[in-house]
C-alpha cells in the first residue's frame, strides 16, 4: 500500500466505527404544561371541590322565582304599565344565571 493509503486507513476505521455506534439517546425538548384548565386528568361530568351544592340548589331556585314573574310584567308593560322592579328583576336573573354558569362549568 501506498503512504497516503496508510495515512488515511486510522481515519476510515474511525469514521466506520463512530457511524456503526448505535445512538444512545434523541434529546428532543420536552413541552411544556398545558396553561389550560380544563385540560387537567379529571373525571368528565364532575364538579369542582370549591361548589357548595346546597347553595347553587337556592340559586337555582331563586332564579326559577324570579323568572317565573317575568312574563307578567311583560303583559304589563303591554298595557302601558312598567313595573318597577323589573330591571332589578332582570339583573337578578343575570347575577343568578353567571354564578350558576361558573360553578357548574368546569
Amino acid at each position: 500500500m501506498k503512504k497516503s493509503a496508510w495515512l488515511a486507513l486510522p481515519a476510515v476505521l474511525g469514521l466506520s466505527v463512530a457511524l456503526a455506534a448505535p445512538q444512545s439517546t434523541h434529546h428532543y425538548p420536552t413541552p411544556p404544561e398545558s396553561m389550560d384548565p380544563a385540560s387537567t386528568d379529571k373525571e368528565p361530568g364532575t364538579l369542582p371541590r370549591r361548589a357548595d351544592l346546597a347553595q347553587l340548589q337556592r340559586d337555582a331556585d331563586e332564579l326559577s322565582r324570579t323568572a317565573q314573574t317575568i312574563p307578567g310584567d311583560v303583559a304589563n308593560v303591554r298595557k302601558g304599565m312598567l313595573p318597577k322592579d323589573v330591571i332589578e328583576k332582570l339583573k337578578q336573573i343575570e347575577k343568578l344565571s353567571k354564578r350558576l354558569r361558573t360553578e357548574l362549568n368546569p
